[in-house]
C-alpha cells in the first residue's frame, strides 16, 4: 500500500508537472512573442479572454506540484538518507522559488496587468516585474529537471556539502537578479534556453568537481 501512494504522488507530481511547466514555456515561448506582433484589438482579446484561462491553469499547476513534491520530500526522507542525495536538493530548491515566484511575483503583477480582481496599479512596471520572474522561472527549469532525474539516474562519486553550497548560493543569486535585477541575457527565448542549459551544466560541475 505504501509504495502504491508513493507511486500516486509521483504519478500526480510529474503530471502536475508538465501543466505547470508547459504553461511556463508556452507563455514564454508563445504568447509573449504573440504580444509583441498583435494587432491592437486581438491582443485586447487575448488579455481579456485567454491570458485569465491560461494564467488559472499556470498557477495551479504550479501549486499541486509543490504540495506533491513536498510529500516525495518527505517519503524519500522517511524511506531513505536524503541528506545523501544533495542533487534532489538542488532540484527542490529551484522548484520551491519557482513556486514562489508563481505565487507572490508573476500572479500578483499579472492581475494589475490583465485588471483582474479589482487589482490595481502601474501596468508596464507590473508586466516587467512579472516578465523578469517568468524568464527567471523559465531559466530554473532546467536545472530543476536536472534534480528530479539526476537524483535516481545519475552518479557523482563523492558529492560534497561544499558542492551543494555552491550551486544552492548560484541559485539564489540567479533569483536575486529575478527580483531585483534585469533580463540581459536571457531578454530572448533563445538567450534564456541556452541560459538555462548553461546553468544546468555549471551545477552539475560544481556538484561533481567541488
Amino acid at each position: 500500500m505504501e509504495n502504491a501512494i508513493d507511486f500516486i504522488f509521483r504519478w500526480g507530481h510529474v503530471l502536475f508537472g508538465l501543466v505547470w511547466i508547459g504553461m511556463l514555456y508556452y507563455f514564454n515561448f508563445v504568447q509573449t512573442e504573440y504580444f509583441k506582433e498583435a494587432e491592437k484589438e486581438a491582443l485586447a482579446d487575448v488579455k481579456a479572454k485567454l491570458a485569465p484561462r491560461a494564467l488559472w491553469w499556470f498557477r495551479w499547476g504550479a501549486m499541486f506540484t509543490f504540495l506533491t513534491g513536498l510529500y516525495l520530500l518527505y517519503a524519500i526522507g522517511a524511506h531513505n538518507n536524503l541528506s545523501g542525495q544533495p542533487i534532489i536538493w538542488v532540484g527542490a530548491l529551484a522548484g520551491i522559488i519557482m513556486f514562489l515566484n508563481v505565487w507572490l511575483v508573476i500572479w500578483p503583477k499579472q492581475q494589475i496587468v490583465l485588471k483582474l480582481n479589482g487589482k490595481e496599479g502601474d501596468g508596464p512596471a507590473a508586466a516587467a516585474k512579472a516578465g523578469l520572474a517568468s524568464r527567471t522561472n523559465t531559466l530554473l527549469s532546467g536545472p530543476m529537471l536536472f534534480g528530479m532525474l539526476g537524483s535516481k539516474n545519475l552518479y557523482i562519486a563523492d558529492v560534497s556539502a561544499t558542492g551543494f553550497w555552491a550551486c544552492a548560493v548560484v541559485i539564489l543569486l540567479v533569483e536575486a537578479n529575478g527580483l531585483f535585477g534585469k533580463t540581459g541575457p536571457i531578454t530572448s527565448v533563445k538567450g534564456v534556453i541556452h541560459c538555462s542549459i548553461a546553468l544546468t551544466a555549471l551545477l552539475w560541475a560544481l556538484l561533481a568537481y567541488l
